[in-house]
């Protein structure tokens, strides 16, 4: 039976807090992927998607035709999807021209493990909870929907209401909608279902997965967590999606997404090939193979530092001030992010013990620091963030991928510093980020500046870090200066990363920076 799929996604996802920020609920990642795409793939190839519009709504549609160009979509634009004369009637309402015929209402927070059935007859999902209040509930009598009752109304025996329905009886259902008005734009395609009940409409039972609040949403992510997913850490105006085999990255920066695409052509030959785009979307195609902190020992990544001395060529910065540029990299961003550290995790620049060590506080080591030195980079071909999760290995071929590739190096597209990404290495193999996504660390920041840390790490990575180090004075880089580098990213990435691991990366990144002044002696 060929039939139409309505996803209302015009709400803001208020519920969902800072998550729904830069994005809409609709893309709120699970195991990597939009919740979104865990309801289409639920659906036969052929049907048709009606698609409701407000809120980010563009970044939808441009996501869903990006990841699913072989499929169906309408788009519709709903007005107003927030305050007064919104709701998710209105937005079932703007839709009605495109489906009259039988379809399935799916609310763009409800997942299921089952297969959903096609609207040949009428039918509405429900499922068991503990508590029944926050739900609209069905009453139900030999296998058929007897009433449906608003939050707080049903009886001992109702179950809630998962906002998943299949309409047989569509002409009723809009007419029903129609005539509803005020109160069918406010109550949603319950309205409608309502005016289906003396036709007869079937109760199915699912297993629910509920992505609207935060609550529920951490349930349905270790539901649907798979144990060989790829560990990315996650921010909030950025995200890497896997859908069959394509990676969408999204960024709400479109500076930041112009950027990726000119550098992949500059990149050519090491990164992936961009295969479409949008104003903040581009997607590639997923390359086979494992991650390389997953798939590292010796010999590998000795191959790999054989193919870093052909990526990282020199090159000409063209007339560019290119010490200006890394100073203002290095150090002007370092004291933005700091300060930006501060504000977010409420802290103060004080002295501090930590892990036994007593440290002054990081202005002044800022200040005993030769940002010249420092800034005295090697211009070349680099990456950016250059780290094992972003290098993809294929055992079969021994090839190296690199993937997510900063946009700019202090807004230079074709040329960097050569020493960045030798820091970025560098702090990968000291920070594992698969143990840091499992917890496996420690910190405690007492009022009095006491600081003590500890995270746990990969025996192969602490081989691969007395190696690479060993390999860096035989190519005649300055270790020292990749290790103070290696330091100030560690500075930099706390203030962007959550409690208390953005503890962690600062206390980690002050330890570090004052061992090597301490060693090097360094003065401004």
């Amino acid at each position: 039976m060929s039939f139409a799929v309505l996803i209302p996604t015009a709400g803001t996802g208020s519920r969902l807090g800072a998550l729904t920020r830069y994005i809409n609920k609709s893309l709120v990642s699970i195991d990597n992927r939009p919740a979104i795409c865990h309801i289409i793939e639920r659906f036969p190839d052929e049907a048709e998607f009606v698609v409701a519009l407000g809120y980010r709504g563009d970044l939808v549609e441009d996501f869903l035709r990006m990841a699913y160009p072989g499929k169906a979509f309408r788009f519709v634009r709903v007005s107003p999807y927030e305050g007064e004369g919104s709701g998710l009637g209105l937005s079932v309402l703007c839709c009605e021209a495109y489906l009259h015929r039988p379809f399935v209402f799916v609310s763009c927070d409800t997942l299921v493990k089952e297969a959903i059935p096609a609207p040949d007859r009428n039918w509405m999902g429900y499922a068991f909870r503990e508590d029944n209040t926050p739900y609209r509930t069905l009453e139900m009598s030999r296998g058929a929907v007897s009433e449906i009752c608003e939050k707080g109304a049903g009886g001992a025996n109702a179950r809630p209401y998962i906002g998943l329905a299949g309409i047989y009886d569509h002409e009723a259902f809009w007419d029903a909608m129609r005539r509803g008005g005020r109160d069918a734009v406010a109550t949603g395609e319950s309205y409608g279902l309502r005016n289906l009940l003396s036709r007869g409409v079937s109760a199915i039972e699912f297993t629910w997965y509920d992505t609207g609040n935060l609550e529920e949403l951490a349930t349905t992510r270790e539901a649907y967590k798979r144990k060989d997913a790829p560990n990315i850490l996650e921010k909030a105006n950025e995200a890497i999606w896997f859908v069959g085999d394509r990676v969408v990255k999204f960024s709400d920066d479109e500076k930041f997404i112009k950027g990726r695409i000119k550098r992949a052509g500059l990149l050519e030959g090491y990164v992936p090939a961009v295969t479409d785009s949008a104003s903040k979307l581009y997607s590639y195609r997923k390359v086979p193979g494992r991650v390389l902190s997953e798939a590292v020992n010796i010999p590998v990544f000795e191959s790999l530092l054989d193919v870093c001395r052909s990526f990282w060529a020199r090159r000409d910065p063209s007339g560019v001030d290119f010490r200006a540029v890394c100073r203002r990299f290095y150090r002007d961003k370092t004291l933005e992010r700091v300060a930006l550290f501060y504000r977010n995790f409420e802290r103060k620049d004080t002295p501090t013990v930590i892990n036994g060590v007593e440290a002054p506080p990081l202005a002044e080591l800022f200040d005993r620091l030769d940002w010249g030195w420092l800034s005295d980079g090697l211009p070349g071909r680099c990456h950016g963030d250059f780290h094992f999760e972003n290098i993809i290995y294929t055992a079969g071929s021994g090839t190296f991928t690199f993937i997510d590739w900063r946009q700019d190096f202090g807004g230079l597209l074709e040329v960097g510093d050569i020493y960045y990404d030798l820091a970025k290495l560098l702090h990968g193999l000291i920070v594992c980020h698969e143990l840091i996504a499992f917890d496996r660390y420690r910190v405690e920041w007492r009022e009095d500046g006491v600081i003590d840390f500890d995270l746990d790490r990969k025996h192969i990575l602490v081989e691969c870090e007395r190696h690479y180090l060993g390999w860096l004075a035989r190519e005649g880089y300055d270790v020292g200066k990749v290790r103070v580098l290696t330091a100030l990213v560690y500075l930099n990435i706390a203030a962007l990363h959550h409690h208390p691991y953005g503890l962690m990366l600062y206390a980690l990144g002050k330890e570090m920076l004052w061992n090597e002044l301490e060693g090097i002696g360094t003065n401004d």
